[in-house]
């Protein structure tokens, strides 16, 4: 088990609210993002998001250490995400707040406007990627995982995970072209 997280877990485990609480406040940004840039949708990401944190407290006992905490709770969340996607269909369509996705800007009305474009053409690229292309790309470039968490947390091998963060930059590149 990764260490400061390995310690609130082992707390957690044993009833401690307060230690799975922090574990919430360290990693509950990190799921959030990666469920609005899929879904797309502030309310149902906020329910995926508690949905994954129950689960990972009612099933706090059966967490073995075998993957670190993060990997733990982003697997959690990877499924919650799923089936709300099979749920949902493809037809993913809700507007979503672009600030929610990154920080504030520091420079003028201009560069904030071509930023914000730039974003969009982002993130409406990201939605024709196909979705593990997608998810694999969110958890390496945004969320900052290696390929072990990713393959542990999507299920795939490491091979497999290179292939669909290659695959959809490479779709990403030809999309934004316009961009360079």
């Amino acid at each position: 088990m990764d260490s400061p997280d390995a310690e609130l877990m082992r707390r957690t485990r044993n009833g401690d609210k307060q230690a799975f609480e922090e574990i919430v406040r360290r990693h509950g940004p990190a799921m959030y993002r990666f469920g609005l840039r899929m879904l797309r949708d502030e309310d149902v990401v906020r329910d995926c998001v508690q949905d994954a944190f129950v689960a990972a407290w009612e099933g706090a006992e059966r967490f073995r250490g075998e993957a670190a905490v993060k990997t733990w709770l982003f697997s959690i969340m990877a499924n919650k995400v799923r089936r709300q996607l099979r749920v949902r269909g493809r037809e993913l369509t809700m507007e979503f707040d672009e600030a929610a996705l990154r920080e504030p800007p520091q420079h003028g009305p201009e560069r904030r406007a071509i930023a914000g474009t730039m974003m969009g053409e982002l993130e409406q690229a990201l939605d024709e990627l196909p979705l593990a292309q997608r998810a694999c790309w969110i958890l390496y470039e945004v969320e900052g995982l290696s390929y072990d968490r990713i393959a542990q947390i999507q299920g795939m091998t490491v091979d497999a995970v290179r292939g669909s963060i290659y695959r959809g930059r490479q779709a990403l590149e030809r999309r934004l072209e316009a961009w360079r």
